[in-house]
C-alpha cells in the first residue's frame, strides 16, 4: 500500500492508530513531530497529552509496530514528551493564571481518608514529572502540612503588583497552602460561611502558585459552604470522590457525587479506601473490615469509574504521620501501587475532557 519510505508515508500509516479514549488518530490529533529518516531509521517525536498517561508504553509499542510494517524500515524510534492539556474556561468562573487543571479530591464524610489520597495522588503525579499544587481546603482540620512533612514551615506574604500573595511551601515536589500554616496546631478555626468564602479565594488568587500543570485541591469532607465557594468560583477540571466499603460511608459519598452534578462538574469517578486490610505480619491474608464491593457497586449504580481500590496498611497511617507520602515512603507496597495507578488515571481522564 505504501511503496515509498518517506515523511507522507509514515504520517500515513500513523494517521490508522486511534488515541486511547478518545477514538480521533494520532496524526489529525497533532501528536506525531519531527518524522526523521536515515538509511532506513525512522525517528519521530509523540506528544502526548500527560506525563503520567497510563497507556504511554502501549501507545509507543503500537506506533512502532505499525511503522515497522512499511517497506524499507530498519528500525523505529519513538521520542516522547508531553503537553497537558487545560481545562476550557467557563464564562461564569474566573480561571487562575498559570494553572492548566482543578481537580477535587473530596468525600462525603470524614474519617474515609481523603485527605491521605490527595496528599498521595498529588506526590505521585509529581513524580511523572508535572508541576503539582495541594491546597488544603479543609479548613476547620487542615492536616494536610503535617502529611507532606511540613508542619513546622513558616510561610510568607510577598508583596507583588497586584497586592499581597502567600508563597507556598513545597516538599515531595508539591507546592502547598493550608490554613493549618496560619494558626497555631492546637488553635481552632470557629468561623462563618462568609470568612471561610474569603480564606477559600485568597487561597485560590492570593498565592504564588506559579505555573502548575494540575492544583489538587483537598476539599472539607460534606457538602458545606467550602465546596459551593469551590465549584462556583473556579473551573474545574474533574472531581474525585473518596469513600470506603462501609454503607454509611457509601451514602454520604452519594451525596457528594450528586452535589458535583448538579454544579455541572464533571465527576471522575471512585476511590474506594480501605478496601481491605493487609496485617504487616501476614501480608498474604486480606480482612474487609469495612466490608467489600461497596465502591464498585456505588459506582456502577451511579454510572461513573471506579478509579481503583487501596487497602489499608499501617505503613500508610506511619507515612502519614511521620511526613513521608507512602508513594515515597514504600513505593512498592500494595497501597503505593495502587494510589500512583488512581493518579496516572486521573490525569488521563482529566486529559481526554480537556
Amino acid at each position: 500500500m505504501y511503496n515509498a519510505l518517506n515523511s507522507q508515508s509514515v504520517l500515513e500509516v500513523l494517521r490508522t492508530l486511534k488515541y486511547p479514549e478518545l477514538e480521533k488518530n494520532l496524526v489529525d490529533m497533532n501528536m506525531v513531530r519531527n518524522i526523521k529518516i536515515c538509511d532506513g531509521l525512522v525517528s519521530f517525536t509523540l506528544l502526548l497529552t500527560t506525563n503520567a498517561y497510563p497507556l504511554r508504553e502501549l501507545i509507543i509499542e503500537d506506533c512502532q509496530k505499525i511503522v515497522e510494517t512499511l517497506p524499507g524500515v530498519t528500525d523505529v524510534v519513538v521520542e516522547v514528551t508531553s503537553e497537558t492539556p487545560q481545562r476550557k474556561s467557563l464564562p461564569d468562573r474566573t480561571g487562575i493564571k498559570g494553572i492548566k487543571n482543578i481537580i477535587a479530591i473530596s468525600s462525603g464524610k470524614g474519617g474515609v481518608g481523603k485527605s491521605t489520597v490527595a496528599v498521595n495522588v498529588a506526590v505521585a503525579l509529581a513524580q511523572t514529572g508535572a508541576k503539582v499544587g495541594l491546597l488544603d481546603a479543609d479548613i476547620y482540620g487542615p492536616n494536610d502540612p503535617t502529611m507532606l512533612g511540613l508542619a513546622d514551615t513558616q510561610i510568607y506574604v510577598d508583596n507583588t503588583d497586584k497586592g499581597d500573595a502567600l508563597e507556598p511551601a513545597f516538599n515531595h515536589g508539591v507546592k502547598l497552602v493550608s490554613m493549618g500554616f496560619l494558626i497555631d496546631r492546637d488553635q481552632p478555626v470557629i468561623w462563618r460561611g462568609p470568612m471561610l468564602n474569603g480564606i477559600v479565594r485568597q487561597f485560590l488568587y492570593q498565592v504564588l502558585w506559579g505555573e502548575l500543570d494540575y492544583l489538587i485541591v483537598d476539599m472539607p469532607p460534606g457538602t458545606g459552604d467550602t465546596q459551593l465557594t469551590l465549584s462556583q468560583a473556579v473551573p474545574i477540571a474533574g472531581a474525585v470522590i473518596v469513600t470506603t466499603p462501609q454503607p454509611v460511608a457509601l451514602l454520604d459519598s452519594r451525596r457528594g457525587l450528586h452535589m458535583f452534578k448538579q454544579m455541572n462538574i464533571n465527576v471522575l469517578g471512585i476511590v474506594e479506601n480501605m478496601s481491605y486490610f493487609i496485617p504487616p505480619d501476614m501480608p498474604e491474608k486480606h480482612y474487609d473490615i469495612f466490608g467489600s464491593g461497596g465502591g464498585e457497586r456505588t459506582a456502577t449504580e451511579l454510572g461513573v469509574p471506579l478509579l481503583g481500590c487501596i487497602p489499608l496498611e499501617i505503613s500508610t497511617r506511619l507515612g502519614s504521620d511521620n511526613g513521608v507520602p507512602i508513594v515515597v515512603g514504600e513505593p512498592d507496597s500494595p497501597s503505593a501501587k495502587a494510589l500512583k495507578d488512581i493518579a496516572l488515571i486521573i490525569a488521563g481522564k482529566v486529559s481526554v475532557a480537556a
